[in-house]
Formats: C-alpha cells, sequence, structure tokens
C-alpha cells in the first residue's frame, strides 16, 4: 500500500508514518519543509519513504504524486496554540485547511490511477461547547469559530466524493501523548501547583495517540468506513476528574485550582477548547469495530506521563 501524508511531521502525523513504515507500507510525505522532513524521518532508517515539497495552499508540479498512491492522510493545518486569534490568525487557520484541503482533493481529482480513500482530519470543535450536551456524529455544527472552521474544512473534503474516492472524517478530541496540548498542561504538576483548570466542570473528550493512529489506519484500510467518525475516546471525562487523575499518575498534588488565564498564556485563545469543552461521544466509531486500546483516562495518562520520564 502506498499512502500520502500531509502533516506527516506534526504530533499524529509522526506516530502514524512511523506505523506505515513498521507495517512495510510505502509512504509519500508531502511537506512545505523537505529538509526538515529529512530530519524527522533519516532515509538511513525510513527506506520506502519518498518526501515531496509542496505549497499547500497553491496548485503545482506536487498534485503529480499523488497518481498512484492507494490513500492519502490529510493532516495539515496552521496551529492553534500560537497566541490570539487575531483576524490575521483566524484567516490563517481557515485557509491552511479549506485552502489546503481543496488542493490535495483537486491533486486527487487530476490521478491516474487515483488514490482509493481520503482520511480528512476535522475536530470536536465542530459540535461547538457545553457544559449540558452530549454530541455524537450525527450532532448538528455549533456556531463558534472552531465550529466555523470545522464546517469549512469539511466542506472541502466532501467534493473528493466526486472523484469516486471514498471519504472518511475524522473529528478529533484533545490528542493525549509525549507532547501536544497535555505537554503544556502538565507544567503546573511538575511544579506541584497542580488542579482543575478553569471551572473543572468542562467536559474533556480525549483520544491516546496511539488510538488516533490505530483509528487512522483502520480507515485508510477498511472499505466499510465511509462518512464521519469522532476520534475520541468513549469516557469523556470533566476536567476535575481528569487533572485528579493525572495528579495520582504523577505523585502530584492536584487541589489548587488552576486560574483560566494560566492556561490562556501557556494555550493562547486555544485554552476555550480546554476551558469550554464538550462531551463527545463516538457512536460510530464504536459501531465500525473499532477496538481502543486506551479506553479510560487512567490507562491513557499512565502511558503518556510513563513516556515523559
Amino acid at each position: 500500500m502506498k499512502v500520502a501524508v500531509t502533516g506527516a511531521t506534526g504530533f499524529i502525523g509522526t506516530r502514524l508514518v512511523e506505523k506505515l513504515h513498521q507495517q512495510g507500507e510505502h509512504v509519500l510525505v508531502l511537506t512545505r519543509n523537505p529538509f526538515r522532513a529529512r530530519q524527522v524521518f533519516p532515509a538511513n532508517v525510513f527506506q520506502n519513504l519518498e518526501i515531496v515539497g509542496y505549497t499547500p495552499q497553491q496548485s503545482g508540479d506536487w498534485q503529480q504524486s499523488l497518481a498512484g498512491c492507494d490513500g492519502v492522510v490529510n493532516l495539515a493545518g496552521a496551529a492553534l496554540a500560537e497566541g490570539r486569534f487575531s483576524p490575521k490568525h483566524k484567516r490563517e487557520i481557515i485557509d491552511s485547511r479549506k485552502l489546503g484541503t481543496e488542493k490535495i482533493v483537486e491533486a486527487i481529482a487530476l490521478a491516474n490511477p487515483k488514490p482509493e480513500v481520503l482520511v480528512n482530519s476535522s475536530a470536536i470543535g465542530y459540535y461547538g461547547t457545553s457544559e449540558t450536551a452530549v454530541f455524537d456524529e450525527t450532532s448538528p455544527p455549533g456556531n463558534d469559530f472552531l465550529a466555523e472552521v470545522c464546517q469549512a474544512w469539511e466542506a472541502a473534503a466532501q467534493k473528493v466524493k466526486e472523484s469516486g474516492t471514498r471519504l472518511v472524517i475524522l473529528r478529533t478530541g484533545i490528542v493525549l501523548g509525549n507532547g501536544g496540548a497535555l505537554a503544556k498542561m502538565l507544567l503546573p504538576f511538575k511544579l506541584f501547583v497542580g488542579g482543575p483548570l478553569g471551572s473543572g466542570r468542562q467536559w474533556f473528550s480525549w483520544i491516546h495517540r496511539d488510538d488516533m493512529v490505530a483509528l487512522i489506519l483502520k480507515a485508510l484500510k477498511d472499505p466499510a468506513m465511509t462518512g464521519i467518525f469522532n476520534a475520541t475516546a468513549p469516557n469523556p471525562v470533566r476536567m476535575a476528574e481528569l487533572c485528579q487523575t493525572l495528579g495520582q499518575v504523577m505523585h502530584r498534588p492536584s487541589w489548587l485550582p488552576v486560574p483560566s488565564f494560566v492556561l490562556e498564556i501557556l494555550l493562547g485563545d486555544a485554552a476555550q477548547v480546554v476551558l469550554s469543552g464538550q462531551k463527545v461521544l463516538p457512536k460510530r466509531t464504536l459501531e465500525s469495530g473499532f477496538e481502543y486500546q486506551y479506553s479510560t483516562i487512567k490507562q491513557a495518562l499512565e502511558e503518556v506521563v510513563a513516556s515523559f520520564k
């Protein structure tokens, strides 16, 4: 199997490429920075890996590289946790996802032979935030900025079906692993001043990075998977429970509430993802037969904290 991956040098992408390599698959990395990609994926280790430089929001010769690929995984998008959502940053966040996906879809339409499947990232921000509602894949969209981003992102991906390519959209929760948002959230606990973030009542819908990658692999290879799937664990928790469990796993106190402004300093406006939250259930994901390795927050945090040591 030959798989093209955008966002391959990111938090999820690096682990995905490693797993594909372990399975003996051929990987095509589409990257804005080929030099960095070669550092992340050295040729003496990743023999069946090809690196192609591309401009995500522009048509170009790079699009020809998708011909002959069996699948495409589109994970690219400007980082959220980089300061305030200024008008310029908002535009960058939307364009990097919407226009970037449009160019991938365009490349698939031009390819001969065409990839059989596009696995496109989205986010549970699609649903908006709530302390009381429960969301699954059939729930309507929210009306805040992140919901707007996700709707534009998914609409761009939907057009790939015109090429006869199977489409899987993964609405991803907060991904837990050695890095990502959790790495920044650990700081108060390391300093022995950890505790509930914000009110503590907000929902935290999460997925372990290894389960995220396993779900992507299933989406690539299972022809029965099509449409929208929530990439979240089946047991979301409230922030207070998350922080209590994190304190137990780290053997640190978890009684001192962390003010919202501290998280805003660490994550910028993306802190609203953690401070507001939503309870998202992976109904269709479970119905697809996907089996989670980490279904409870304690299992996930024990593995992640051990990996930081």
